[in-house]
């Protein structure tokens, strides 16, 4: 498939708190090259506010409560038909970002169309104001370069590009975290099902720089996912090693002691909640992982 017949869409997700921001967004996306890209904007328990905007499709999901960042964003994607397949490629962005360069789409189109084996881009995001790309933002453990381009091993939520055909293969974000790690879960299956993923420096979203532990379930979501990240996707050896590497690891950053306490009843429940279906990746698949500098114990 060429890169001028590749459909793309883009799905973003909001609390409906950033109105000024969600516009600034879609009017970016609205000023991409190449065909014109049809949004779906799912407010996720919250009303939207009136969103036309000159040149774009935009339509319009209201959810009556807050049902998690994955869910919602699956939402999005059923939205284009099943597992999305009215588009051949989705966009996920931030409501509170926007694209600074007019030819993303485009660089995503002609990367999936010289690649048959990409199927997940994870974009750099980096401050509107110091241009500074997070360390966290770098979805690699070598993360000192971030305008360094490579093969990596998970994305980043809300920038990203998704060929529609890795949902068919492998299903959706996973409903049950809420928030946190969604993002690894998905990565972990496609690669175990032969897709690729890459970090582009090229394709860059603007968004202000911003602390992961705003959020007030952070903590907790943060070690019950990671758990549950094991329990269902890793073969029965390396479960205990991945979660006991992140129990030390945490420990080690000497977080405070109500971060700690949240960390630790997180990390409870990761073990004694269900956690979803369990598919364990194939050994060939962490040796995928390993080759690629992020052996699946880290």
């Amino acid at each position: 498939m060429s890169d001028t017949s590749m459909k793309v869409g883009a799905v973003v997700l909001t609390m409906g708190n950033r109105p000024d921001e969600l516009r600034a967004l879609l009017e970016s996306v609205a000023k991409q090259t190449g065909d014109p890209i049809e949004v779906v904007v799912v407010g996720n328990g919250s009303p939207l506010p009136e969103l036309s905007v000159p040149g774009l499709a935009v339509r319009t999901v209201e959810l009556p409560e807050n049902v998690g960042i994955p869910a919602g964003r699956n939402v999005g994607i059923e939205a284009f038909g099943p597992a999305g397949r009215d588009v051949d490629i989705l966009l996920f962005l931030d409501d509170d970002g926007h694209l600074p360069n007019q030819d993303t789409a485009q660089l995503c189109r002609e990367a999936f169309a010289a690649d048959p084996e990409l199927g997940i881009i994870s974009f750099r995001i980096a401050d509107p104001d110091t241009g500074v790309t997070q360390r966290r933002h770098v979805p690699r453990l070598r993360a000192s370069d971030p305008m360094r381009s490579s093969r990596v091993t998970t994305f980043l939520g809300g920038a990203n590009a998704a060929r529609t055909r890795v949902f068919a293969d492998v299903g959706g974000l996973p409903d049950e975290f809420f928030y946190a790690h969604e993002e690894t879960d998905l990565a972990w299956r496609a690669l175990d099902a032969g897709w690729m993923i890459d970090y582009r420096s090229d394709m860059v979203l603007h968004h202000p720089t911003t602390a992961p532990s705003r959020h007030a379930v952070y903590h907790r979501m943060v070690a019950r996912n990671r758990v549950w990240l094991a329990r269902r996707n890793l073969p029965a050896p390396l479960v205990p090693v991945y979660v006991g590497v992140w129990l030390l690891l945490t420990l080690a950053r000497r977080p405070s002691l109500p971060a700690l306490r949240a960390w630790l009843g997180g990390f409870r429940e990761g073990w004694t909640t269900p956690c979803g279906p369990r598919r364990p990746m194939k050994w060939r698949t962490v040796w995928r992982l390993t080759r690629l500098g992020r052996p699946p114990v880290i």
